[in-house]
């Protein structure tokens, strides 16, 4: 059987948790304990974004960095003059793309963030999402670029691509 928080406390952090972010009642007095532990403390906060907001709780991939917005409606609070820098980059990507089958998209979880949507809309079997694995995106990136048809290696555009 596994308890919560054995896994860090077997390395070497206290553990607190997992508590309910939106509490004060609880969350407070539990901030208070723990700054006054020693050594290094992990605090499980569990938290839903948009909690209580009701535009937030319909669209939360929008409202992780959202621009500007009417308070009462959630909607932005002017449209942009121009475009921005990620949907310039991700344009000329889709743009590459279209020219090149070679080229694919790899994100860590932020599909919406880093404009890729329009890429996946379009080649659906190149984006490949790795999760919350920032590391292992660079080392896939690494692994597929070094391994070109030329050197007789297999293309990344054979390797099925997932979403997780």
């Amino acid at each position: 059987m596994i308890l919560p928080g054995l896994l860090f406390e077997e390395l070497g952090f206290q553990y607190s948790g997992p508590i309910d972010g939106h509490n004060f009642e609880h969350l407070l007095p539990t901030l208070e304990n723990v700054l006054k532990m020693k050594g290094p403390v992990l605090l499980h906060v569990i938290t839903k974004k948009g909690l209580g907001y009701e535009p937030a709780m319909k669209n939360p991939v929008w409202f992780h960095a959202c621009p500007p917005f009417v308070l009462e409606t959630g909607t932005p609070a002017k449209k942009a003059a121009r475009p921005s820098y990620t949907a310039i980059a991700m344009d000329a990507l889709v743009q590459l793309a279209r020219e090149d089958k070679r080229v694919v998209a790899i994100t860590a979880a932020m599909c919406e963030g880093t404009g890729l949507t329009a890429f996946e809309k379009e080649f659906p079997d190149r984006l490949y999402d790795v999760g919350i694995a920032e590391q292992h995106a660079v080392t896939f990136c690494s692994g597929a670029g070094s391994t070109g048809n030329e050197a007789g290696g297999r293309d990344v555009c054979d390797v099925p691509p997932a979403r997780v």
